[in-house]
């Protein structure tokens, strides 16, 4: 039985481009991965937005009157409130009142599969909680599921300040052991001259569904929000046959809660070590300008705007307007059109990765030692070997190689 949703769809002022249409479409979204069902859709404007209720008194009034006639369990805002906000409200309502981000947790911790991704949402989940502690104890007593009560990392309902302090310095210390043992694994990675390509994007725009046809991970992938929540790093070979680690990542969202990016922060560490990113777009999705605009500004926040990006422009095979692509072609010539589903264009997309990373390969063309067949070997495992002769004066290798592994190789004859 679904939960039966009073969605009120908040305008505030100075908000980036999305129109409140474009946020009740993606709050109805994240309500149905949630398991609601929105039977009244409000929308009305903060401007200024009041201390007590954020909303206007007559907003207020006329969707407790919507409640009153008993066919809605709970009210979701549009946006963020304050702990005061949502107690008043929630009285004023009668029902259960959630904002934006407690949905979004929610999500994730229905998602959440690996103990890496339940400890980050528990850790979000308590960031959260923390400041919204005083006066809150009704709100923190609620048991049972439904949207914004479930999931794992909730923790005890009676816990107080000082036992959620104490838990998320345990969940930040537990996450920097993690963050280590990956960066030891990044380590060897690099030590191998094997490039790592992130693939990073806007939740649903199918970064899951792309990995699988680039390597054939074999990942489970759904048509929902925030699906993938693990790091998920699989190896590929390039047609040139250079060895590659493709890593997923966690969906991004547009004004994405500033504790999720925190949280996330040893997952997303992959996205600022990777040698190059994939920004994959769904293309068709009408908004998929803001798409866009909302993953550049998480990039940015992340201070990897700037790194080797090459656009992906995802669902070509659901486009109605083929024009978007040639629109799309004049912010980036270099993007790509794909189908990750159907497998369409997967090589070109593999020969342009190759050509972005092939910036550091060398051709060598040496006469090694006899006895060195350790180079042969190094060789094939970091490069692509296109010939070896077995001489009497030696062995002749000819090859492209990281210039690193080209260096060594080299010196070595």
């Amino acid at each position: 039985m679904k939960e039966k949703i009073l969605l009120c769809v908040v305008e505030l002022q100075g908000r980036s481009a999305w129109t409140p249409q474009d946020d009740a479409r993606e709050m109805q979204e994240l309500i149905m991965s949630c398991g609601g069902e929105v039977v009244h859709t409000v929308f009305c404007k903060a401007m200024p937005p009041t201390a007590s209720h954020l909303i206007t008194k007559g907003k207020v009034e006329e969707i407790a009157a919507l409640c009153a006639l008993g066919n809605v369990e709970t009210v979701i805002l549009s946006v963020d409130l304050k702990g005061r906000q949502q107690r008043n409200l929630e009285e004023d309502f009668k029902v259960k009142t959630l904002d934006r981000t407690q949905v979004i947790l929610d999500i994730f911790a229905k998602n959440a599969s690996s103990m890496e991704g339940k400890m980050q949402v528990e850790l979000a989940q308590l960031q959260y909680q923390l400041p919204r502690l005083v006066g809150s104890s009704e709100q923190l007593s609620r048991q049972g599921g439904g949207i914004g009560t479930s999931g794992p990392g909730e923790t005890k309902l009676e816990v107080d300040r000082r036992r959620i302090g104490t838990r998320v310095a345990k969940l930040k210390k537990d996450l920097k052991e993690v963050a280590q043992s990956r960066q030891v694994k990044r380590r060897k990675r690099h030590e191998f001259e094997i490039p790592t390509v992130a693939l990073v994007g806007y939740t649903n725009a199918g970064k899951s569904t792309l990995l699988n046809a680039i390597t054939g991970a074999g990942t489970k992938t759904h048509d929902g929000l925030f699906t993938t929540l693990d790091m998920l790093s699989r190896q590929a070979l390039l047609p040139n046959h250079r060895k590659v680690v493709f890593s997923d990542t966690v969906g991004f969202m547009h004004d994405l809660p500033h504790g999720l990016i925190e949280a996330f922060k040893a997952t997303l560490e992959e996205v600022q070590q990777a040698d190059l990113l994939l920004h994959v777009l769904d293309l068709s999705n009408d908004n998929f300008r803001n798409l866009y605009n909302a993953v550049n500004a998480v990039l940015e926040e992340l201070g990897v705007l700037k790194k080797p990006m090459l656009m992906v422009l995802n669902k070509i095979d659901r486009l109605q307007d083929q024009s978007r692509l040639q629109e799309f072609k004049k912010i980036s010539p270099d993007c790509i059109g794909v189908s990750a589903a159907k497998g369409e264009n997967i090589q070109t997309l593999l020969l342009k990765i190759e050509h972005a990373l092939n910036k550091d390969i060398v051709e060598v063309d040496v006469l090694l030692p006899a006895g060195r067949m350790d180079l042969i070997n190094l060789a094939h495992t970091q490069g692509h070997v296109q010939d070896v002769q077995y001489l009497p004066e030696g062995i002749r290798l000819k090859a492209s190689l990281p210039s690193k592994t080209a260096g060594l190789i080299t010196r070595a004859k």
